[in-house]
């Protein structure tokens, strides 16, 4: 048998002992694609960081108490307001127009102008009313002259009839035309009347205080007597009306306050810091079916013209008083899935959850009632940040810059989940 070559090795990719027709390559044990690799590592890398943030959150929460801001619980009476919007209503709109046909001279206003009763607004052509009445004059002084020597022969005829002289016809003759011609003397002193009236309405005035519009008509126009189109339109601004919708749930406290000559309604126009107030002089007598309201008005000076009809104010009206009711800062009130609930701090700043029932809320103090006395700390500012039974850091509310941070914070930290404390 011939020796094998010693230095003869296997066919390369084969196993020993297999058929050159069945061999098939050896797995590659030890290769892996680049790209699975850095998918690897990332996820070890992110959970890292996760794990990293998490733990410095957390360790910043506890080394370090989140700063808050507080308000004191106190006792004092709270108004009850109701809000709305109320529309300015003039207390008179009138429609001038002339009372007699003539034409139009001139107009003895400004557009807009602040006007008197009495005042003249325009001026009409008087001349032909200056005749009719002085021909109503002098058929006045005619049928005057005419009527006495009417009466001289009533009581001339009346003795001669007494002497028998005359018969009873001819006496009633002349007595009845006495009669008749002080019958056409008193038409005659109606016609002056007249005649002077129409005179005086060539003169337009203005039949109430209040401010003009626009002139409607302009002078040089002949106008007709009553014409349905106005010259001018003044509308009395001085005193003013207001008038507002409530819902019918507060009628009784509306009532109950009229009754009392209590209720007051307080205005003011949008935008504008001035604040008026007058009592409530009217309440409808009807409820709105579709609106589920009712109508009250209430009348102010307006003295300085700062109401003008057809605007809209923001009405407050005081329906009851809360008489020692416990009072905090509307900020303090929170919700949360069991109700509102406020934070107190106690004498080493740890903040308690406690429960409250809101009884009203002004936007700037609540009345509530819950487990609170006065001279108690509750928190403003900051709540969301706050743990219940851990301590929290006051800040001063004078620090502004801090507040504007603070709620910054708040809204970042997203709503609190934390569950009523008993």
């Amino acid at each position: 048998m011939p020796m094998s070559d010693p230095l003869k090795l296997p066919r390369p990719h084969t196993f020993p002992g297999a058929s050159a027709a069945t061999a098939e390559p050896p797995a590659q044990v030890g290769y892996r694609r680049p790209g699975a690799i850095l998918a690897v590592l990332a996820v070890i890398g992110a959970a890292f960081l996760v794990h990293s943030m998490t733990a410095s959150k957390e360790n910043g929460v506890a080394g370090q108490p989140p700063p808050v801001e507080v308000g004191a619980v106190r006792t004092q009476d709270l108004s009850v307001h109701a809000h709305t919007i109320g529309t300015v209503l003039a207390d008179a709109t009138v429609n001038v127009t002339s009372q007699v046909a003539g034409q139009l001279l001139r107009a003895d206003f400004k557009e807009g102008q602040i006007v008197r009763k009495g005042s003249v607004l325009f001026e009409l052509d008087k001349r032909p009313f200056e005749a009719a009445l002085q021909q109503a004059r002098a058929d006045l002084a005619r049928d005057e002259a005419q009527l006495v020597a009417a009466k001289r022969d009533a009581r001339r005829y009346t003795r001669l009839f007494a002497q028998k002289a005359i018969s009873a016809q001819q006496r009633d003759q002349y007595v009845a035309q006495a009669g008749a011609l002080k019958g056409t003397v008193d038409a005659d002193r109606a016609a002056v009347t007249i005649a002077q009236l129409n005179l005086d309405y060539a003169a337009i005035r203005s039949p109430i205080t209040g401010r003009t519009g626009p002139i409607l008509i302009q002078p040089g126009n002949l106008v007709k007597a009553n014409d349905t189109n106005s010259l001018v339109v003044v509308t009395q601004i001085e005193p003013i009306k207001v008038s507002f919708f409530l819902p019918q749930s507060d009628l009784p406290r509306i009532e109950e306050q009229m009754a009392r000559h209590r209720l007051i309604a307080q205005i003011s126009p949008h935008g504008s810091p001035l604040v008026q107030s007058a009592r409530v002089d009217f309440i409808g007598n009807q409820v709105n079916s579709q609106t589920g309201t009712i109508e009250l008005r209430a009348t102010f000076a307006n003295r300085d013209a700062v109401l003008v009809p057809g605007e809209l104010v923001d009405v407050s009206v005081i329906l009851r008083q809360l008489r020692n009711a416990t009072v905090v800062p509307s900020a303090a009130i929170n919700i949360g899935p069991d109700g509102h609930y406020v934070y107190v701090l106690d004498g080493v700043h740890i903040a308690h959850k406690v429960a409250v029932r809101v009884r009203y809320d002004n936007g700037g103090l609540a009345a509530v009632r819950g487990r609170l006395a006065p001279g108690m700390t509750v928190i403003t500012v900051g709540q969301l940040r706050v743990v219940p039974n851990q301590k929290v850091e006051v800040w001063q509310r004078a620090a502004v810059t801090a507040s504007k941070h603070l709620r910054e914070a708040d809204k970042a930290a997203g709503p609190s989940d934390h569950q009523l404390v008993p």
